[in-house]
């Protein structure tokens, strides 16, 4: 909270010294939309130094970068379609209450209700990461287009009309020169901003590393929930001790009370549940998850479990091992923390209903089996972590320090994945359009395609930006 404060008072300093820079600035200033652009002939001589010492290495690089190019495009399409799949799929109830496409705001996470989902996203992290990927991206087309003759006629920054705050970098190439370079040529300059962002993405998460193996420490095991079973509806015979014939979902409803565990007994074993959680699954089909009677659920057990009768706890291996010194009935003291506050816990051990061992009744979620792109992009980002460790930082300023470099990371790569979309104000429309030129030699043809392909898009956008509307009536 501290933070934020400074936060702000960053944010609302930066905002003026902008406008103040825009005020005295203001005869060098073009508006071009809802930007306004200072244009300067900073970095040029460094773009021309580059572009032209090293043409083989870039000429190399060109065809890397296209086929980053055509990788990105077909991941953020498969992106998009699944994205509006999953989200036509899912009941209103259940639809996530932020926009489909993500804002990248300062805040975003804290105002959507996300936090479980992202780190804190300060403004301080939005206008470094804005800096370092536009900087990145735009010198990097700059550079290729030296390497095939495209002069550069200035540099400069970007900023939005109406919120000044938010900054970016740009290179100015002359586009008649463009236009007249071979297809590979334009490609592979257009291809460079994404290429770089990948580039930037790899270094980064190389620093995530760094930064998280001596800023962190295993310190607990997290838990993802209580352990459940699927139970058959028919199959439940009372609620908190009421008989019930010929069950279905409707009668089990109505015997539950709201906000307790209410005991439900299926198939002759015990199982509780909430009413809210019941009520989210009306929509299968027979079959229900129910919580086991387990002594975890029962103690309200929450946050990660750190030390079991003072013995540190640190992996999912200790927690195993520790709980086997113990048999059926004993009582153990259990210290958890949820990131803000120490708890305690005592808790009698039951036995595990499958094997012969004790058990608390809870359970971890595996990640693998999750077919989502977007799952299987975050697995892969955090693969130096165990998902079911708790980890310590060694003091406030490496959680800082490490949500930093994770959202310059991130933003990189989401800006990698945006640029190459298929539309006319981005490095992936006029990609697309010289493909199709390439295949079919017909420029009208290649121009009907890409018309097809940006009004198909919006269209896309229109139907989940609908359902994300509609989940609030």
């Amino acid at each position: 909270m501290n933070f934020i404060i400074y936060d702000i008072v960053l944010l609302v300093l930066f905002a003026i010294f902008i406008s103040v820079f825009l005020y005295t600035k203001k005869k060098n200033l073009k508006k071009e939309g809802v930007l306004f652009l200072y244009k300067t002939k900073w970095g040029i001589k460094l773009i021309d130094y580059v572009g032209n010492k090293y043409q083989k290495s870039l000429k190399f690089l060109s065809y890397i970068s296209i086929g980053t190019g055509y990788c990105l495009m077909a991941g953020i399409l498969y992106l998009i379609f699944q994205t509006v799949y999953v989200y036509l799929t899912t009941p209103i109830s259940q639809v996530i209450r932020a926009p489909p496409l993500m804002p990248l705001i300062p805040y975003f996470p804290k105002l959507f209700g996300l936090e479980s989902f992202f780190p804190p996203f300060y403004f301080t992290y939005f206008i470094l990461a804005l800096i370092i990927v536009a900087t990145i991206h735009e010198f990097s087309h700059g550079i290729f287009a030296r390497r095939y003759g495209v002069k550069i006629k200035s540099t400069g920054f970007a900023f939005l009309k109406y919120f000044p705050a938010v900054t970016g970098a740009f290179v100015e190439q002359d586009e008649k020169q463009m236009n007249r370079k071979t297809k590979f040529e334009q490609m592979s300059i257009l291809s460079a901003g994404v290429f770089a962002n990948i580039l930037v993405t790899i270094l980064f998460f190389l620093i995530l590393i760094l930064v998280f193996s001596t800023s962190f420490t295993s310190s607990g095991v997290i838990f993802a929930d209580y352990a459940y079973s699927v139970v058959g509806v028919a199959g439940i015979s009372s609620v908190n001790g009421f008989e019930i014939n010929s069950p279905n979902f409707e009668d089990v409803l109505e015997r539950m009370e709201e906000k307790k565990l209410n005991q439900i007994t299926a198939d002759g074993k015990t199982y509780v549940a909430t009413k809210d959680f019941l009520e989210m699954q009306k929509e299968n089909q027979g079959f229900v998850g129910l919580y086991n009677d387990a002594p975890a659920i029962n103690a309200g057990l929450v946050g990660a479990i750190m030390e079991i009768n003072r013995v540190s706890i640190k992996n999912k291996e200790m927690l195993s091992e520790e709980l086997l010194k113990y048999s059926v009935g004993e009582k153990v003291l259990i210290k958890t923390t949820t990131g803000e506050e120490i708890l305690e816990f005592e808790l009698v051990l039951e036995k595990h209903p499958d094997i012969d061992s004790t058990w608390l009744g809870i359970g971890f979620m595996d990640r693998t089996n999750n077919k989502k792109i977007s799952a299987k992009i975050y697995n892969a980002i955090s693969s130096f972590k165990d998902p079911d460790v708790y980890y310590k930082p060694k003091c406030d300023f490496s959680v800082f320090i490490y949500d930093l470099v994770w959202w310059i990371l991130i933003i990189n790569l989401l800006v990698a994945f945006f640029n190459m979309l298929p539309l006319g104000f981005l490095d992936g429309g006029r990609f697309f359009y010289l493909t199709f030129l390439g295949i079919t030699g017909s420029k009208k043809t290649s121009e009907k395609m890409f018309s097809v392909m940006t009004y198909f898009l919006l269209f896309l956008l229109f139907v989940l930006m609908a359902k994300w509307a509609i989940s609030f009536l």
